[in-house]
């Protein structure tokens, strides 16, 4: 039976942030297929300002949740990606954020359809959390921690909802 995929509004619209997980291992197949997708995403002048870092050691998963105090599920997850930023892009310095925000979100939408469960754990800009994992994984000096993505098979189910608000849409004008 081949691979199914998942009609992109599906994936949208049912993808949720996913904090508990199976003590299964996430193959290297998917996470490369999630790479493959941050990789894809749009960058300013097409810079792709972007590193990444597989983080499947327990023992680093568990010191990242005591650095960051919104990463406690790390602790439970299999497997985190590192998106580190090079904000010395030459031509597009300030769009680096815009950059790996996107890659971040085409990594979770391709958790979502690989099966997986994954949370956006955001680092940059809290200096004490980007000198703390720069520190604990010797990340070079120009280079910035932005976010992480826990990932791992869900433990916890939820249902996609609507955000859909229209008093949030103005046409033309405010």
């Amino acid at each position: 039976m081949g691979v199914i995929f998942m009609e992109t509004m599906e994936a949208i619209l049912t993808r949720r942030s996913i904090r508990k997980y199976l003590p299964d291992p996430v193959g290297r197949d998917k996470i490369e297929i999630i790479l493959k997708a941050g990789m894809s995403a749009p960058s300013a002048g097409d810079e792709q300002p972007w590193h990444f870092i597989i983080i499947d050691r327990h023992d680093l998963l568990e010191k990242i949740s005591e650095i960051h105090p919104y990463a406690k599920m790390l602790k439970n997850a299999p497997a985190a990606l590192l998106v580190c930023a090079d904000p010395e892009a030459p031509r597009f310095k300030d769009f680096w954020v815009q950059d790996c925000s996107a890659a971040c979100e085409n990594m979770l939408l391709a958790a979502h359809d690989q099966g997986l469960g994954a949370v956006w754990i955001g680092i940059y800009p809290a200096e004490k959390l980007v000198t703390g994992i720069r520190e604990l994984l010797n990340i070079p000096e120009n280079m910035i921690p932005f976010s992480a993505i826990a990932i791992g098979y869900p433990a916890e189910e939820k249902s996609g909802r609507s955000r859909y608000e229209v008093s949030r849409v103005h046409d033309n004008s405010w």
